[in-house]
């Protein structure tokens, strides 16, 4: 039993095999899934897949790297979202100074829109952080993240940083870096965050997991995360994807 907590099944590299992909994920024991649309397109297309299949699930949001383009239609868009059936959060948002595209303070002013909205119709959400933690958690922190929570997306931060949003109210979720040989952070993190507070994804098609990496992700290598997990936290795997889907359960609010 296995919840993968961030797949992009919404994305072009599965136009031709999505149902053959999903098919892969329920064999691999993959219960739920929360596909993640994070503008015009790829939220339609979230919808789509969710109303197909009943134990996949949408979050909906702004990627930071195209706050630019986000105007306050679409933001009214994300609250009429927000009240669908299968919409379980709202993201990904967040702040991304790896790319240039949208200026920081751009990027900055609609991840604080976000989160408020997000408090406005009690959803938790999902972070995107790439290059610019300090400003993320200082702005779950103003904008009092923990009356909804949430999770860090694909963490590779420290250890102090993931105490920090812990205490926010979010899970720390992990995805395929965890299973690279050089990725000792990671690994470091993953073994000490206390099992309660702990996610696990694919990012799918992105950051495929070893030893499938340099291919396309799918939702059923996120096994391999677990296995590596549960063996850095040394439990059974069992034990792992049973707490894993709990938590994921309890966060997004599916009691199917």
């Amino acid at each position: 039993m296995l919840f993968d907590t961030h797949v992009h099944l919404n994305a072009d590299q599965y136009k031709d095999d999505l149902e053959e992909v999903i098919g892969r994920a329920r064999e691999a024991g993959i219960e739920y899934m929360v596909v993640v649309g994070f503008d015009r397109g790829t939220i339609q297309k979230a919808m789509e897949i969710t109303e197909k299949y009943d134990f996949i699930y949408a979050s909906v949001g702004w990627h930071p790297v195209d706050a630019i383009d986000m105007t306050a239609e679409d933001l009214e868009w994300l609250e009429e979202l927000s009240s669908h059936s299968k919409v379980v959060a709202l993201g990904e948002m967040g702040l991304d100074y790896y790319w240039d595209k949208s200026p920081k303070e751009i990027q900055q002013e609609v991840f604080r829109q976000q989160i408020r909205l997000a408090r406005k119709v009690n959803l938790p959400i999902i972070i995107h952080n790439r290059d610019a933690t300090e400003d993320v958690v200082r702005i779950l922190k103003e904008e009092k993240v923990e009356e909804v929570g949430g999770v860090m997306h694909c963490f590779t931060g420290s250890l102090e940083v993931a105490k920090q949003c812990m205490d926010m109210n979010m899970y720390i979720s992990f995805g395929g870096p965890v299973t690279f040989k050089n990725a000792k952070k990671p690994k470091e993190v993953a073994a000490a965050i206390p099992i309660d507070k702990l996610l696990i994804e694919t990012d799918c098609p992105y950051l495929t997991p070893h030893p499938y990496r340099g291919k396309r992700n799918e939702p059923s290598y996120v096994s391999y995360v677990a296995e590596q997990i549960a063996e850095l936290k040394q439990v059974d795997y069992e034990e792992l994807a049973k707490k894993t889907t709990e938590n994921a359960k309890k966060l997004f609010g599916i009691n199917r």
